[in-house]
């Protein structure tokens, strides 16, 4: 081990999550290079640094430091170099020179204690002596919090929010009520509040540890697709949860209502509990539905007659429901339609469109995810994009974001039709409906036997259920269509059928296994030799989908199998371990939330920009190009060439994509999908999972696994079920209830 002693010249890198960093250090024997966990120390800084040398292949000699101290700069020379590091804004080096010239060793004891004879300096006023002082005391208040957070166990990227939202008052909040951290700071949940208020000594009955339990039981419950809870279920969660009487709990569900941060409807009876943000969107999505649906009162004949010249030109022959369709989106300000594969919906949505253009009408296309505004794009020919995107969701601050087109500046459109749209929240529904006016008309496009959407609300089925809106379903298999067994086992899952496993079939096969070993083994054979050739596509194309996460057959035990045997380990590929999921360059990768803040680039063949922005949405699969571990960063590039740089840090939003869950699917589609299928918990394995993974393949299903759950799938009508009152709402809205 080597201890050297010297100031910190240079930062190359930080990363602010862990505190890792790369720096120049001058010390007496000369430069040198080192890395370690820097979380405090500053550039200008004097440090003591002790660990042992490292030869880098690409970067040469290294101190990998183990341990470092942030020493006082004892000497006139230390000073001046702290001052004009660029630690103090407003002093560089030859202020920074004066200043130490006119107080030396004395120098941080004015700065401290008696601040104001900085005035003294020339070039230095009044105010801008209390601004140096200020900014000194803050650095070493900072460094204070930081290494006192640190001790339970909060990284450096979190104690700088709390610092920043609390600054000297952190101790006292740590002390007395940690919980606000979990109500006040994005990042911090009730779990690591509840486990800092346990080292602190706060009490297990204390009301405000009950108050956050019951917002996080509540948020808990928005995360599995809740807009509510029953009360007698939110007691229940909360009692477990929290370990304390019921009463304790009753009282303060009863005291966060009276502040308005909880709101109790009364359903048949029953008492729903809401965050009140959330009853607030289920009562606006009411009344503002209820404004668009505006009725047209022109004649029928004369809308169809248009609608079959339409037709004519389109080279289409549309049948009775999807003429229905147009009809009904031309004379009604809110329509639904729906209808599994096949069934002519994107023919339909093409032949609406025509009609409003040739009324001169302005529309926009959009789906709730980007994979799905791209398909819809390439349907329709139309430029589609997804919803948040035409509300330009915009970042704001650190971790917020808003929607800039609301109320307040609304969008200018006639009509917006929205596909997939099963896969539509409640969340982003309110924002959508908030950007409408009234004269608008809403066109929604959607499965409704598909999973629900990841986030909460089941929309599309309350609108359909509330009775108050135009619903026409499409049924016809179209001939094209109908020539897939693909679409018609689609439907014959749908309507509760079983289905032929007997692999005569050009597009349908099942494989019958019961061994793990031997499913995997032919999921290999399968994806890199046998269908990538029938499918006309690489095997980065071919998806495996599977119910579950966890399990033999579920993504987090997949994806390193597959990963080893379709992108194995070489000399010649850099890797990566996050978060317990090793990356390698060429990896299959899915980004698993938007971010709107990620810049993306596209470039030509010599690597200059051609096209930049922001944005990558949850759901994107791409491929590890790069990974640079000195630098501390991976590039992706995703499917349409959009470049994407993602520092270490932020690789938690990233995952091995070579399997992902059926739900993760929604909106995509793949040449050919392959799903083991072998047996797992009876809520997760129902029709809609088959029915949904079953209609991501274009070309090609194959189904590993057991014959009988299939089957048991099929017959399989249980769902969990979602707390939602929304098609009451809508009901009541129009006066029905």
């Amino acid at each position: 081990m080597t201890t050297l002693q010297g100031f910190i010249e240079h930062i190359i890198f930080r990363n602010d999550e862990n505190g890792y960093t790369v720096l120049q250090l001058v010390a007496d024997a000369g430069e040198y290079t080192c890395v370690g966990l820097f979380r405090y120390a500053d550039e200008g800084e004097r440090v003591s640094v002790t660990g042992e040398f490292v030869e880098h292949p690409v970067y040469g000699q290294q101190l990998k430091v183990e341990s470092y101290e942030v020493m006082t700069p004892g000497d006139e020379e230390s000073m001046i170099r702290y001052l004009g590091s660029g630690a103090i804004k407003g002093i560089g080096t030859a202020l920074a020179t004066r200043i130490v010239e006119k107080f030396g060793e004395d120098t941080f004891r004015i700065i401290e204690e008696d601040p104001e004879r900085l005035a003294e300096i020339k070039g230095i006023s009044a105010r801008k002596a209390r601004e140096i002082a200020t900014q000194f005391l803050e650095k070493q208040d900072m460094r204070k919090i930081m290494i006192f957070l640190q001790q339970y166990g909060i990284s450096n990227t979190l104690s700088m929010k709390i610092y920043q939202k609390y600054g000297l008052q952190t101790y006292a909040i740590i002390r007395e009520n940690p919980y606000r951290l979990a109500d006040e700071i994005n990042g911090v949940g009730f779990k690591t509040a509840d486990e800092i208020a346990e080292r602190v000594g706060i009490r297990m009955d204390s009301d405000f540890r009950i108050r956050s339990g019951i917002l996080y039981v509540m948020q808990s419950a928005i995360g599995e697709g809740h807009c509510y809870l029953p009360k007698e279920v939110l007691l229940k969660r909360a009692e477990d949860l929290l370990q304390v009487a019921e009463e304790a709990v009753e009282s303060q569900i009863m005291n966060l209502t009276m502040e308005g941060r909880l709101y109790v409807n009364v359903k048949e009876g029953s008492s729903c509990v809401y965050l009140k943000s959330f009853y607030r969107m289920e009562c606006g999505c009411a009344a503002m539905l209820k404004e668009l649906d505006v009725f047209d009162p022109r004649p029928e004949e004369e809308i169809e007659k248009k609608i079959r010249r339409y037709a004519k030109e389109l080279q289409i022959e549309p049948d009775d429901l999807q003429i229905r369709a147009v009809v009904d989106a031309v004379r009604h300000g809110v329509l639904i339609m729906t209808g599994g594969p096949g069934t002519g919906k994107t023919t339909t949505i093409n032949l609406m469109i025509r009609f409003f253009e040739a009324e001169g009408l302005d529309f926009y296309l959009a789906a709730p995810t980007g994979r799905a505004a791209k398909r819809m794009s390439e349907a329709t020919g139309y430029d589609a994009a997804t919803v948040q995107r035409i509300l330009r969701l915009t970042p704001v601050g650190e971790d917020g974001q808003r929607y800039e087109k609301n109320e307040d500046d609304p969008l200018e459109a006639d009509v917006v039709i929205v596909d997939e749209m099963s896969m539509v929240d409640l969340p982003l529904f309110y924002a959508l409906l908030k950007a409408l006016i009234p004269g608008t008309r809403l066109i929604m496009v959607g499965d409704t036997n598909q999973l629900p959407s990841v986030g909460p609300g089941t929309v599309l089925k309350d609108l359909i259920a509330s009775a108050c809106f135009r619903v026409v379903e499409l049924k016809r298999i179209f001939r094209q269509a109908g020539q897939s067994d693909i679409v018609l086992n689609a439907h014959k899952i749908n309507e509760g059928k079983e289905i032929a496993l007997d692999n005569k079939s050009k597009d349908f096969f099942f494989l019958s296994r019961d061994n793990i070993d031997v499913i995997l083994k032919h999921m290999i054979l399968l994806i890199k030799e046998k269908l990538p050739g029938y499918v006309d596509a690489g095997p980065q194309e071919i998806q495996v989908l599977t119910p579950m996460r966890k399990g033999p057959l579920g993504i987090e035990s997949l994806n390193p199998i597959l990963q080893k045997y379709l992108n194995p380990e070489s000399p010649e590929k850099a890797e990566k371990e996050s978060g317990g999921t090793l990356f390698r360059e060429g990896d299959k990768v899915m980004q698993i939330k938007n971010n709107y803040r990620l810049e993306w680039e596209i470039t030509d063949r010599y690597g200059i920009a051609v096209d930049t922005g922001t944005g990558v949405f949850n759901g994107d699969i791409g491929t590890v190009r790069e990974i640079d571990p000195y630098m501390e960063w991976m590039k992706v590039e995703y499917e349409d060439k959009k470049s994407v740089t993602y520092p270490f840090s932020m690789l938690d939003e990233l995952e091995l994509a070579y399997a992902v869950t059926i739900h993760k699917s929604q909106g995509s589609e793949y040449p050919a999908v392959i799903m083991p299928l072998l047996g797992g918990p009876r809520m997760l394995f129902n029709r809609n999972l088959l029915y949904t993974g079953v209609t991501r393949a274009k070309k090609c299903v194959t189904i590993l696994g057991s014959a009988k759950v299939v089957t048991d799938m099929i017959h399989n009508t249980d769902e969990q079920k979602r707390y939602t009152c929304l098609d009451e709402m809508i009901r009541r809205s129009y006066g029905e209830e």
